[in-house]
């Protein structure tokens, strides 16, 4: 049996179950457990060295989370990604983000205009070294920075909810060296939308963007986006 884990760091503070899911909902999204693999408690918990219980209820919670599917009399299987699963999540992404990037143009203060701007140039620092996990971060973060210009605790908190699918969306649309340096560019024009306070050209911007990475990770799996009827 090949070993993909080392055994975890416990943490005296924290619940088991919550670390090895973490842990667990990481490699997923790295794809060290990958789309159709079948997840074997008693395998899991020798890697990671803990007992099965913390493995069985993190499967739990990622089955909740859409990262797992259980089939009956099988077991559990890491959940795969069809194309309608990326037009849905981006769909509903592309409006929460021309939302927050018009919102911001109407609300941004100078202090977090300066904030985005210095995670602009973090997301294009890290785009140069081509670290896709920095990448991702970097990338959230400057998100994260228009929505909270957005004034809208509501979206905030929506978005937050929808964090760990679209890190996983990230980590494949960015994995193209092509990508990475057109989402810096449309970083840049967004935030001069936002800082020209110009609604419009913001959400258009926006909107853009995420289609923009929402093509990229279907050609990464080679589909094509299918046009809505008119």
């Amino acid at each position: 049996m090949t070993r993909r884990f080392v055994p975890l760091k416990l943490d005296n503070y924290r619940p088991l179950r919550d670390i090895v899911f973490e842990h667990l909902r990481e490699a997923i999204i790295a794809g060290v457990l990958k789309p159709g693999e079948r997840l074997m408690e008693i395998q899991l918990a020798e890697e990671l060295g803990v007992s099965r219980t913390p493995v069985r209820e993190a499967i739990r919670k990622l089955e909740l989370e859409g990262f797992v599917v259980m089939v009956p009399r099988k077991g559990a299987y890491v959940a795969g990604v069809s194309v309608k699963d990326i037009t849905d999540v981006f769909e509903l992404r592309a409006a929460l983000e021309a939302l927050a990037a018009g919102l911001a143009a109407e609300r941004i203060t100078e202090e977090e205009t300066e904030e985005m701007e210095r995670r602009l140039n973090r997301y294009a620092a890290v785009t140069e070294d081509a670290d896709l996990n920095l990448m991702v971060e970097a990338d959230i973060d400057f998100h994260d920075c228009v929505y909270r210009a957005s004034r809208n605790q509501r979206l905030v908190q929506i978005t937050n909810n929808l964090r760990e699918q679209l890190r996983r969306f990230r980590t494949t649309s960015l994995s193209d060296p092509g990508r990475r340096m057109e989402a810096v560019d449309e970083h840049r024009k967004l935030v001069e939308a936002i800082e020209a306070r110009n609604v419009q050209l913001a959400q258009s911007l926006a909107w853009e963007h995420i289609e923009n990475a929402e093509n990229s990770m279907l050609e990464a799996m080679g589909a094509v986006k299918k046009k809505s009827p008119s």
